[in-house]
């Protein structure tokens, strides 16, 4: 049962980054690609935006394919968890800990789950797993 648990956190939260990531490189699922994410990192002191926004993205992209997998799993958790600490930092952190008012709290779980996963293993139904 644990290891259904971790691979379901795990497809769940990693999907869910390679859509962030596709949408700041690609513009898909609703996002502004790469011009206008970096446009918008832009304009809050990221400078600069478009590289900014490369960045960001394939952190988000391999990190949440990496993390979903169970592949190198600890590096996918790394990568998400810088890409949240910056996101907290930059944009969130002045707005105090709660989503409704525009905060961290989101963020704070995101890195939670990676760093928990990260030190717990991706579980039996990884490729971690598999390579053992």
């Amino acid at each position: 049962m644990v290891d259904t648990g971790l691979l379901i956190i795990r497809v769940v939260i990693g999907l869910l980054f390679i859509g962030h990531g596709a949408q700041k490189l690609f513009g898909w699922f609703g996002g502004h690609g790469l011009k206008g994410t970096g446009g918008w990192l832009e304009s809050i002191g990221m400078k600069p935006g478009v590289l900014m926004a490369l960045a960001a993205g394939v952190s988000e992209l391999a990190g949440g394919l990496l993390f979903g997998l169970g592949l190198v799993t600890w590096l996918g958790a790394a990568l998400l968890i810088i890409t949240m600490l910056m996101a907290a930092v930059k944009v969130h952190l002045p707005n105090g800990l709660w989503v409704t008012q525009n905060g961290y709290e989101y963020n704070l779980v995101l890195i939670v789950v990676a760093l928990g996963i990260a030190f717990i293993g991706a579980g039996e139904y990884s490729i971690d797993h598999l390579l053992k």
